[in-house]
């Protein structure tokens, strides 16, 4: 089993080499995609670093096409042509932490898409303002109108794939350039048939 946490990186290069070493740590079946649009901070540097020394650790450099959401679905196809089994696709400045990642890859046994939700038992934020908590509350209720999708957290970018669902969601259709990439990607696997369950994490700003 080969779980792949993708992080779609942008000037993280304080925050890059801590996070994959946390990542790593959780086990040797855990590995680590760096999806880099040439940080001018050097952030891809760093990984370039890592990956030549350990095998667990990959990088995405991307010099053209750039945005959140190209990265996002560039890294998903790349983790699969990699051969990880789930990929745990997060945002690399720990507001996800990794210590979430095994519950979240766990319980991708039972269901092909596992949300990181704020939204349900045992889930939250922190550091954030109540205004801020009141518009996720507002923005999920509203999307999940529009989009009827079964999931309370439409939002979180904290999420963990299986590969074979991955494979279904024509990843290479993905038309959003920004953070919409965190709903599209959503409405492509019900659209595929793929199967939700939400888990708790604690989101910190």
């Amino acid at each position: 089993m080969r779980i792949m946490a993708m992080l779609p990186t942008y000037n993280e290069a304080d925050n890059i080499r801590p996070l994959i070493e946390e990542i790593l740590a959780l086990g040797p079946e855990y590995e680590a995609l760096v999806v880099d649009d040439n940080s001018p901070d050097g952030t891809w540097r760093i990984v370039k670093e890592m990956a030549e020394s350990n095998p667990r650790v990959h990088l995405l450099h991307r010099m053209t096409d750039k945005g959140r959401g190209t990265a996002g679905a560039a890294g998903l196809r790349e983790a699969v042509r990699l051969g990880a089994d789930k990929v745990a696709e997060m945002d690399a400045d720990f507001s996800h932490h990794p210590r979430f990642i095994p519950a979240l890859a766990a319980a991708a046994d039972q269901a092909d898409v596992v949300i990181g939700s704020r939204l349900v038992k045992g889930g939250g934020e922190q550091g954030r303002s109540p205004v801020r908590t009141l518009i996720t509350v507002l923005a999920n209720f509203y999307i999940r109108t529009v989009l009827w999708l079964p999931i309370r957290d439409c939002t979180s970018g904290f999420r963990v794939f299986r590969a074979d669902a991955l494979k279904k969601m024509h990843l290479e259709k993905m038309t959003s350039r920004g953070p919409a990439i965190v709903q599209e990607l959503l409405l492509a696997a019900r659209r595929a048939g793929c199967t939700f369950v939400e888990v708790p994490i604690l989101f910190e700003e």
